[in-house]
């Protein structure tokens, strides 16, 4: 079990050791600049729940839930199946851009052989591909972190965010909301990182059973897909900055997010 730092985080729900579902955690206890602290059991993180086993399904069916935000696309789903159904939680699929480019480029990390891995993901490709993603994400997907926000200040708590893997669309979301509360982009990014954490990480499938299927060289050449690197996230909140002048402007004139719904949104999710 991960410990937390008391400088960044104070006492939430101990972590539970899920079986089926990767990288979750409560993101309660994380401090706002104005010394609050965000409510324990009210927003979840995790990766995809299709592969939940029963005693999984038990441990969230248990918390209360309101709302599971899926922010996979169709060819996520269509990889990696439905999530389990939680007995009167509303589940609601929002689909981000994929940092993956989808089903085809998935069928390549599967089975790729080493040299189109290289042509692909080489030379610093595959770590460009994901700072790309998450700067569209920020500029072309405002209409969808909206959305959620409202959503969330409105009635959807507590509530469960999730991918793939955890880490990007749904890591990206949750940074969103974050900043929306008032917590400051360290502590969003020291929460973030938690994602590269051994036993919250993504496994890669590989379907080739080759000499070279899991090789060093090609697990360097897919690492950037798989890790939480704060470069990403810098990435994104350079191109808050960049394109709306901070992050106050962002969340007034990109996302739309009035003063009554922050109170809103801060009444539902800080203690």
């Amino acid at each position: 079990m991960t410990q937390q730092s008391p400088s960044t985080r104070s006492e939430s729900m101990p972590e539970p050791e899920l079986t089926g579902v990767r990288n979750f955690r409560d993101v309660g206890g994380l401090p706002t600049s104005d010394g609050r602290r965000v409510r324990a059991g009210q927003l979840f993180r995790s990766g995809h729940l299709a592969h939940a086993t029963e005693a999984d399904t038990g441990f969230l069916s248990g918390l209360g839930l309101h709302t599971v935000f899926d922010f996979r696309n169709s060819a996520d789903r269509a990889l990696d199946g439905l999530d389990v159904e939680l007995p009167g939680v509303r589940n609601v699929n929002i689909p981000l851009s994929d940092p993956a480019d989808g089903a085809g480029f998935w069928k390549m990390v599967r089975e790729g052989d080493l040299p189109q891995l290289r042509s692909l993901l080489g030379d610093g490709k595959a770590a460009l591909r994901m700072t790309t993603s998450y700067r569209e994400m920020i500029t072309g997907r405002t209409a969808e972190h909206s959305r959620v926000l409202r959503s969330l200040a409105e009635e959807s708590v507590p509530a469960l965010m999730h991918c793939a893997a955890g880490k990007d669309r749904a890591g990206l979301s949750v940074a969103v909301t974050l900043l929306a509360l008032g917590v400051d982009r360290e502590v969003i990014e020291a929460d973030y990182l938690e994602s590269n954490a051994q036993h919250r990480r993504y496994r890669i499938r590989r379907a080739s059973d080759s000499p070279d299927a899991l090789s060093p060289e090609v697990m360097e050449l897919l690492s950037p897909l798989f890790e939480a690197r704060a470069e990403y996230l810098a990435a994104a909140f350079e191109t808050i900055d960049a394109t709306w002048g901070g992050t106050e402007r962002y969340l007034t004139d990109g996302l739309r997010l009035t003063p009554e719904l922050r109170d809103q949104l801060h009444g539902r999710l800080l203690d």
